[in-house]
C-alpha cells in the first residue's frame, strides 16, 4: 500500500486490518507450542499454519499454502463457500484447523484437498482422498481423520490409507457431518462431527434440507447463468430435520434418542472423558431446552438439566459441558443476572455479565465477561477475561480493552483489543515464565479514533462518540448516528479498530454517535429482552441517546442521519419512517424490511411464530401499513444497498421496501451490487460503498 491510498481502499485490502494478525490459537496439553493461523502481511490474505515455543517465542512454520498449491488458483466448492458465508470468513489459504488430544497432528481443507501436518516436526503432506474436502478432523489418538465429501462421512488413516465412507446421503438433499443452516447461522454450531475420547465412535449429525422450502437467487447482471437454489428456512416455516447417530468405524450405526418433535434444535454437543457425550436441544419457540446424557450402547438419553424462560433461552460459547470431575458447568440467567453456574451452585453473581465459557480445569473455569448491572463501575464497552472457583474470582485482563484466552498445560493465550492500540496483540503467558508476544503483520490504519465512551438517557443508553480529528470548536457539527443497535451485535466496544469506519465518517465533517441501545448484549437479561414481540424500541433507544448527548455536545439536532447494515440497515429504515421528525437522511445496507423473510431461529426467537403472533411483526415490519408513515409525513432521502447474492438477507427485502416507498410516492435510491452477498469483500466495491455513502449524507443533508 502506498501513502496515497485512501482509508477506505486500504480498509478493504486490509479486510478492516485484520489480515496478518495471529488468530485461532491452540495450546498442547503439556504446554511445549501454541499452534495458529497468520498470512505473511496486512494485505496477504492467504492464512499459513504457524506454531510456537511459549518458553522462547521461536517460531516455526508448519503449513504454506502457497508452497502446498504449487502456486495455482484456490478452488472452493459451493458448499465450503456457504461455510465461510455463514462464518463471515473473507480469507484464503488454511482458514481453518483441527488437531489430535496432543495437539502433535493437525488437519485441514485447501482447496478441496486433505492435509495433515505433524506438528512437532513441522512437516505437512497430502492425503490423497474424495473431494472436495470439508471440516477435516483427527481423532484424539492422532491416527485417523474424519471428513466431510459431497455430503457424506468419510474416514482416513494419518498415514493416508483405508479410506472409507461412514455414512453416504439417501439424496442430494442430505447431508452428514455438516451444520445445517440455523445452525451455522445463528445458533454458533458450525460442525456436524464430534469424536469420541477414545478414538473409536463419532457422533454424527444427519441434516435433511428436504421439508425447507426452496428460494432461487439470481444475478440479473449475468442473464446468462442459472440461479442458484438454496434452501432458506424462512420465520414460521419448516426446517432441516437433524437427527444424530453414533457411528462405529465401520459404519455401524446407532441414533440417538429424544423428543425431536419438542426439541428440534440440536445447539450443542460436547463429548469428553468426564462423562458420557452430552447434548443441548431446544424447542423451536426457545422457551424451553434440555441437558441431554447420552447412552453410547443404546442411544437413549436422559435428562440431566432442563431450562424454561418465558421469554427465551441464549446460547453461551463453550456451555454446556462436563467438569474434570463430572459435575455440569452452564451459564444461565439468574436473579436479574448472567451467571455462572458448576454442579447446583453459582460462582459469580449480579457484578459480572457472563459472555461465555473459555476452558474449565479440576481447579477452575476461564470465562469472559462484561461488567453487570450492580457493577459499581460500568467499565463501558470492555469485556474481561476472569478465573472463577469456589475461592472467588479473579480477573486476568488488566487494561481496559476487549479481551479473550485460550488455556490449556499452564500455558494462556491472552488477545487483547484496547482502545489506543491499533488491532489486536496476543501474549503468551506461562506460569513463572515472561510474557511472549505473538508477532502481527496487520497493517496500520494509519487513523485513530476519538473517541469519547459514555452513557446517555435515563436508561444510560452505553454510548461512543467521535468527532472530527481536527475539531476544536464549539459549533454544532452534523450528525450521523451509526448503530448495529439490534441482538448479538455491540458496536460500543472499548477498542481502536472497531471505530475506524466510524472516525472516517467523523472525519469528512460529522458528529458520530454509536449507540447499543435494548437488545444488544453486554450488560443484562432483561436489557436484552427489553425487545421481545417489538423492535421497534431498539429505535427508541436511539433517539433517546442522541438527545441526552445532545446536551452536552455541540451536536446540530436539525442535521441527523442514520446509516447501518444488517440489524442497522433495518434500524436506520426505521428510524426515517417512523421519525421523521428526528432524523433527516438514512442510509439502509442489507436491510431486513419484513422479518416474515428472515430466518427461524433467529426471527421466532424474539417476534415469535408469525401464524401465532403476527402482530408482532407487524410491528416490526417496514412494508405493512403499519411500518410505511403516512403521506402526509415528510420524506426523508433513504438509500437502500443491497448485494443480490446474499443468502443471508436476500435482496426481496430491499426490493419489497422499495415497491411499498414507490407506492406511497415517497422518493428514494436503491443501490444494488452484483455479485455481492452480505459480506462486501471486493477491494473496489468496499471503498466506492463508503464514497458514495458520504456523498448521499452531504446531499441529503446539505453539508459540504
Amino acid at each position: 500500500m502506498t501513502e496515497a491510498d485512501s482509508f477506505p481502499r486500504r480498509q478493504a485490502r486490509t479486510q478492516r486490518f485484520t489480515l496478518g494478525a495471529p488468530r485461532a490459537f491452540t495450546v498442547a496439553p503439556d504446554g511445549s507450542r501454541v499452534v495458529f493461523l497468520r498470512s505473511a502481511s496486512g494485505t496477504d490474505r492467504a492464512g499459513a499454519l504457524w506454531t510456537l515455543d511459549p518458553a522462547d517465542g521461536r517460531e516455526r512454520l508448519a503449513a504454506d499454502p502457497g508452497g502446498l498449491l504449487g502456486g495455482t488458483l484456490e478452488r472452493l466448492s459451493p458448499e465450503e463457500r456457504a461455510r465461510r458465508e455463514r462464518t463471515r470468513e473473507g480469507g484464503a489459504g488454511v482458514i481453518g484447523y483441527a488437531t489430535d488430544a496432543t495437539v502433535e497432528l493437525a488437519s485441514f481443507a485447501l482447496s478441496g484437498r486433505l492435509f495433515v501436518s505433524e506438528l512437532r516436526a513441522g512437516t505437512t503432506r497430502e492425503l490423497t482422498v474424495p473431494g472436495p474436502v470439508i471440516d477435516p478432523r483427527p481423532s484424539p489418538d492422532g491416527r485417523l481423520v474424519a471428513y466431510v465429501a459431497r455430503g457424506a462421512l468419510r474416514v482416513v488413516g494419518a498415514d493416508g490409507a483405508g479410506d472409507r465412507a461412514l455414512a453416504e446421503p439417501e439424496s442430494e438433499q442430505v447431508t452428514y457431518g455438516l451444520a445445517e443452516f440455523v445452525a451455522a447461522e445463528e445458533m454458533g454450531r458450525t460442525r456436524g462431527l464430534w469424536w469420541s475420547p477414545d478414538s473409536d465412535r463419532l457422533l454424527v449429525a444427519r441434516a435433511d434440507d428436504t421439508p425447507v422450502r426452496r428460494w432461487w437467487i439470481a444475478d440479473p447482471a449475468r442473464p446468462e447463468q442459472a440461479p442458484q437454489q438454496v434452501a432458506y428456512p424462512a420465520a414460521g416455516t419448516p426446517n432441516a430435520e437433524v437427527r444424530l447417530f453414533l457411528t462405529d468405524l465401520d459404519g455401524t450405526r446407532t441414533e440417538v434418542l429424544w423428543d425431536r418433535e419438542r426439541y428440534p434444535y440440536l445447539a450443542h454437543v460436547h463429548w469428553s472423558g468426564a462423562g458420557a457425550p452430552l447434548l443441548l436441544v431446544q424447542a423451536r419457540d426457545q422457551r424451553g431446552q434440555l441437558c441431554l446424557a447420552v447412552d453410547t450402547a443404546s442411544g437413549t438419553t436422559r435428562t440431566v438439566h432442563a431450562d424454561e424462560d418465558p421469554q427465551w433461552l441464549d446460547l453461551f460459547p463453550g456451555v454446556p459441558c462436563w467438569s474434570p470431575s463430572g459435575q455440569l458447568v452452564r451459564i444461565t440467567d439468574e436473579a436479574g443476572a448472567r451467571v455462572l453456574v458448576v454442579g447446583e451452585r453459582p460462582l459469580t453473581g449480579p457484578q459480572l455479565h457472563l459472555h461465555a465459557v473459555l476452558s474449565v480445569t479440576a481447579d477452575d473455569v476461564l470465562v469472559t465477561a462484561s461488567a453487570g448491572e450492580e457493577a459499581k463501575d460500568p467499565e463501558i464497552g470492555e469485556t474481561h477475561v476472569y478465573r472463577v472457583s469456589e475461592l472467588g474470582v479473579e480477573r486476568i485482563s488488566q487494561e481496559p480493552g476487549v479481551h479473550t484466552a485460550v488455556r490449556s498445560g499452564g500455558v494462556t493465550v491472552l488477545v487483547s483489543a484496547t482502545p489506543d492500540r491499533p488491532g489486536t496483540r496476543a501474549l503468551v503467558l506461562r506460569e513463572g515464565g515472561r510474557p511472549v508476544p505473538v508477532v502481527s503483520h496487520a497493517a496500520d490504519p494509519g487513523l485513530t479514533p476519538r473517541v469519547t465512551l459514555t452513557q446517555g438517557g435515563a436508561r444510560r443508553v452505553p454510548c461512543a462518540l467521535l468527532m472530527p480529528k481536527d475539531y476544536h470548536g464549539d459549533n454544532p457539527l452534523p450528525v450521523l448516528m451509526d448503530p448495529y443497535g439490534g441482538p448479538h451485535g455491540r458496536r460500543v466496544v472499548a477498542a481502536h479498530n472497531a471505530h475506524l469506519t466510524s472516525q472516517w465518517f467523523a472525519d469528512q465533517g460529522f458528529a458520530v454517535v454509536v449507540a447499543d441501545g435494548r437488545g444488544t448484549p453486554g450488560r443484562s437479561p432483561a436489557w436484552e429482552k427489553a425487545v421481545h414481540e417489538d423492535f421497534t424500541r431498539t429505535l427508541d433507544d436511539q433517539v433517546d441517546a442522541l438527545h441526552a448527548l445532545a446536551a452536552e455536545h455541540p451536536l446540530d439536532l436539525s442535521r441527523v442521519a442514520v446509516r447501518g447494515w444488517s440489524y442497522g440497515g433495518y434500524l436506520a429504515a426505521l428510524a426515517v419512517l417512523r421519525r421523521p421528525d428526528v432524523f433527516h437522511a438514512g442510509i439502509a445496507g442489507a436491510p431486513v424490511t419484513d422479518w416474515r423473510l428472515y430466518d427461524t431461529h433467529y426471527t421466532e426467537r424474539y417476534l415469535g411464530d408469525p401464524a401465532t403472533n403476527p402482530a408482532a411483526y407487524e410491528r416490526s415490519s417496514l412494508v405493512t401499513d403499519d411500518g410505511l408513515v403516512s403521506p402526509e409525513a415528510p420524506h426523508r432521502p433513504l438509500m437502500v444497498i443491497h448485494g443480490l447474492a446474499d443468502d443471508n438477507v436476500v435482496v426481496a427485502h430491499s426490493l419489497r421496501l422499495s415497491s411499498a416507498l414507490l407506492a406511497a410516492g415517497r422518493p428514494h435510491e436503491v443501490l444494488p451490487l452484483s455479485g455481492v452477498t452480505h459480506m462486501t469483500p471486493q477491494e473496489q466495491v468496499a471503498e466506492n460503498l463508503l464514497l458514495l455513502q458520504v456523498d448521499f449524507l452531504k446531499r441529503a443533508l446539505g453539508t459540504d
